[in-house]
């Protein structure tokens, strides 16, 4: 099997103008989310989310609604519980092992009463290369808007009951009410996330680029802008790889951002050992 047939590929490169559009913004506003999501704790929440966005989707593929609605709603509906009755880490870490096999269920549930076209869904795991349309790119576009405007917004009283939570309190910051924003525009981004690469994988993009931009940089915003651009080349590299392979788009998604997290790991362990050896 030929893993790669660029035969045609000019041709091919209109076919996918919405997911690039799509993998570009969800870029942008992963790379933005990621760098929260590490510093409040929640990579394990990023996958919980994910588990029921698959099955909001994979209930309104059953019953021929929108799928980006459906995994809007899914997303929404997880963020809201684990906020609710996640309080504390450790409650928060039981109430998403509750929450992600359930969604997993429900969404293969969903999945195997779906008598449609077998890509459908299939896509939903692993994403598919062309399956944005029109109307989901412009809702796509509108929640990608939506979350970076108001995550602009909070940014500064956010950043602060991230890394001191305690401390925001005493200064009177709404901790509580920002953790609950927090989690609505991280089930809004994974919801994203779904479309391009699939409920499986999602890590990929919501994680791993922040996680490689604080081994080569320091300081929230430095961090922030090299997780964007990380997960920019992440998810448009994969599209533009995924149109001459015959292979689903998730796989190159992953490989990109998994080799840009061992270059900057690399980097960063060269840097400290620069460091220590410095007079």
């Amino acid at each position: 099997m030929r893993l790669f047939d660029f035969t045609d590929y000019g041709a091919l490169l209109g076919l996918v103008t919405n997911s690039l559009i799509a993998g570009a913004l969800l870029g942008v506003v992963g790379g933005l989310i990621g760098f929260f999501v590490l510093a409040r704790d929640l990579p394990f929440a990023v996958h919980g989310i994910s588990e029921l966005s698959f099955a909001g989707g994979a209930g309104a593929l059953l019953i021929g609604a929108d799928v980006v609605t459906g995994s809007i709603v899914g997303s929404l509906l997880a963020a809201l519980l684990i906020g609710v009755l996640g309080v504390r880490a450790r409650e928060r870490n039981s109430v998403i092992g509750v929450l992600m096999p359930f969604g997993l269920g429900l969404g293969i549930l969903f999945l195997a009463l779906y008598g449609g076209r077998s890509a459908n869904r299939f896509g939903l795991l692993t994403g598919q290369v062309v399956a944005v349309d029109t109307p989901q790119v412009l809702v796509l576009a509108v929640v990608a808007v939506l979350v970076l405007v108001v995550l602009l917004l909070v940014w500064r009283p956010l950043l602060f009951a991230s890394v001191d939570e305690d401390v925001a309190v005493a200064r009177g910051v709404p901790v509580r009410g920002l953790s609950m924003l927090f989690m609505v525009l991280l089930a809004l981004t994974v919801s994203l996330a779904v479309q391009t690469v699939g409920a499986l994988l999602v890590l990929a993009l919501l994680v791993t680029p922040a996680a490689a931009a604080v081994r080569v940089a320091s300081g929230p915003l430095a961090v922030s802008l090299l997780s964007t651009a990380f997960a920019v080349a992440s998810v448009v590299g994969g599209i533009l790889l995924a149109l001459g392979g015959s292979i689903p788009i998730s796989p190159y998604v992953t490989t990109i951002s998994f080799a840009i997290y061992l270059v900057c790991r690399l980097l960063g362990r060269r840097r400290g050992r620069a460091y220590a050896e410095a007079p």
